[in-house]
């Protein structure tokens, strides 16, 4: 095990777990380089740092944070705190969030929806994943996000996809459960008025959130796709499994999409990449 480096290079590897959290390793690295509130290091301490992060393995080569070390550094580099990350979740993760989008891809087109694009496939900047046109020249702006879990509905949104849906009256976030065999078995929007009120507030002009896990409640969900100002972009049918993410229980039908017939298998997205 290598030695442990100084205070000033520690300190360093601190402010790489605490953000690597949320941001990739250009990003903080761009962060630390030009923020006055880094200043304090020197660009050769965060070099340091984030290369005995990985040489211990506390970062892994692709820039991943695998422990979670709280307000500090554990004392004794041999202490593994609560492991964050593994290539195996990562990936399973990935698959699954891939196969989501491509299912909305799918059933957007079967529904004749125009301009059908995966933009998030190209970049993260748009602050979506897909972009498409109706029959009546309305622009849709989907966030998906996908799971396995029927019973609860769980969403990581990311600050930049916050103020996209803030400034976007198109934005919607289409949320899917994904099946066994990687189709989508039910599809709801949720709530940008919830969402509003459940996203965090920067308390202090020295601090700002990246990043919020929230847990979605039934009454924030709708069957289906639709737009802000209340048009049905995705219909459905009926669903099977009761209590899809608890929207039976407030009375109303889960739903089950029309194409999701068509079949998108995780394994086959895998080999796409």
């Amino acid at each position: 095990m290598p030695s442990l480096p100084g205070d000033g290079t520690r300190e360093a590897a601190l402010r790489w777990l605490t953000h690597l959290r949320v941001a990739d390793v250009p990003r903080v690295r761009a962060l630390f380089t030009h923020h006055p509130r880094y200043a304090d290091l020197t660009p050769v301490q965060y070099a340091e740092g984030l290369e005995w992060l990985r040489r211990t393995g506390l970062v892994t080569t692709s820039g991943h944070p695998v422990v979670d070390v709280g307000e500090q550094l554990p004392p004794d580099s041999a202490v593994v705190p609560h492991v964050l990350w593994n290539a195996a979740d990562d990936e399973r993760r990935r698959a699954i969030g891939t196969a989501g989008e491509r299912c909305l891809l799918a059933l957007l087109r079967q529904e004749g929806l125009m301009a059908v694009e995966h933009v998030s496939a190209v970049s993260d900047a748009f602050g979506y994943d897909i972009g498409a046109l109706t029959s009546s020249d309305g622009h849709i702006h989907l966030e998906v996000k996908a799971t396995t879990d029927p019973t609860c509905l769980i969403v990581h949104l990311t600050r930049h996809e916050c103020e996209v849906m803030s400034a976007d009256p198109w934005w919607i976030m289409g949320a899917v459960l994904v099946g066994k065999l990687g189709d989508a078995l039910n599809v709801a929007t949720v709530s940008r008025s919830w969402l509003r009120t459940a996203v965090p507030h920067d308390r202090s002009p020295r601090g700002r959130w990246e990043s919020v896990r929230l847990v979605v409640p039934p009454q924030a969900l709708k069957p289906g796709l639709i737009t802000e100002d209340g048009k049905r972009v995705l219909s459905g049918g009926s669903f099977a499994t009761p209590e899809v993410w608890g929207m039976q229980e407030l009375g109303g039908a889960a739903v089950r999409p029309r194409a999701a017939a068509k079949r998108c298998p995780v394994n086959d997205l895998r080999r796409a990449r």
